[in-house]
């Protein structure tokens, strides 16, 4: 059963632009993140350790990785450069062009995703992307917020507050840049009307894509110690499944769904084990919305291919 039948996927929105599938490849540049590096705290955010995600910054170029991430996917004859590991605005702009300009320059790379926290994306990074935009790529801002309450964000330790992912979203959308919001179900503490309201947030403040994981407990994480002792549990599959359809099917036809899952796999994967194969949320949420109407048939909006 395919997503994009239910859903405005991120692949149906490149195929619709550019008439054929672009493939997304994951890029690690010499970055770190200001919870890591002293300047918020030590540690990143409880639910984090992207250790595997950045273990090619400053060993393999960016178009070292490019060539290896090539070989390692489906082919495809166009490319997004997807800046994923840790803060990818978090350096001064001239290393920012550096190592944008080392992906956007190759002749089949069509666009940029640079993933960040909305409390580091200075008017100078934003200027720089806008400048790619201009020369007609596909550029996305991808901002990690998570949640829209300063109560978990405190708990979680994210070091940033939903006053500053309005500034960044603002400042963004003043230079015509996409943004893509991420977000995490399941988080200590909140409901599904807390994951709910978060997502009417998002949207009232005005977004373009989407991103939605489930809460996974990861090794070397603080949260991984917080499961131990039973304090932070993951859901079932299953209600995963039906909160995230229903968070769907809230959502305005015209807004791209980036992700509706996320995978891991072990060692780094604790919990939940349903996290590891690839398409079993996906298609898990697919059953839920076929059975129950697609994206934004809530506001009577139904999304159609």
């Amino acid at each position: 059963m395919q997503l994009d039948h239910y859903v405005h996927t991120f692949g149906h929105y490149l195929k619709a632009r550019f008439g054929e599938r672009v493939h997304k490849l994951s890029l690690a540049g010499d970055f770190t993140c200001p919870n890591r590096d002293g300047t918020l705290g030590r540690g990143g955010c409880t639910f984090c350790n992207v250790k595997s995600f950045g273990r090619d910054a400053g060993i393999l170029s960016i178009s070292e990785q490019i060539a290896r991430e090539k070989v390692r996917t489906d082919r495809a004859r166009r490319y997004l450069a997807y800046f994923q590991a840790y803060t990818s605005t978090y350096a001064e702009v001239e290393t920012l062009k550096a190592l944008y300009d080392e992906a956007a320059t190759q002749s089949d790379i069509v666009g940029l995703c640079v993933g960040t926290r909305p409390d580091c994306v200075p008017d100078a990074a934003l200027d720089l992307l806008a400048g790619y935009q201009a020369q007609g790529m596909e550029v996305w801002l991808e901002l990690g917020l998570q949640s829209a309450h300063d109560k978990t964000q405190e708990a979680i330790r994210r070091g940033h507050t939903l006053a500053d992912y309005r500034d960044a979203v603002a400042r963004a959308h003043q230079r015509g840049l996409k943004v893509c919001t991420h977000l995490i179900a399941g988080l200590p503490g909140e409901s599904h009307a807390d994951i709910h309201s978060t997502l009417k947030t998002v949207l009232d403040i005005g977004v373009e894509g989407l991103k939605l994981h489930p809460l996974m407990i990861v090794k070397g994480s603080r949260m991984a110690a917080q499961y131990q002792r039973r304090e932070v549990m993951p859901m079932p599959l299953d209600d995963y499944a039906a909160l995230a359809a229903d968070l769907i099917r809230a959502t305005p036809a015209h807004v791209v769904y980036h992700r509706v899952s996320a995978t891991a796999q072990a060692p780094t994967l604790i919990a939940p084990d349903w996290c590891a194969p690839r398409w079993l949320a996906m298609q898990a949420i697919a059953d839920n919305l076929a059975r129950h109407g697609g994206q934004g048939s809530a506001l009577g909006q139904p999304w159609h291919v």
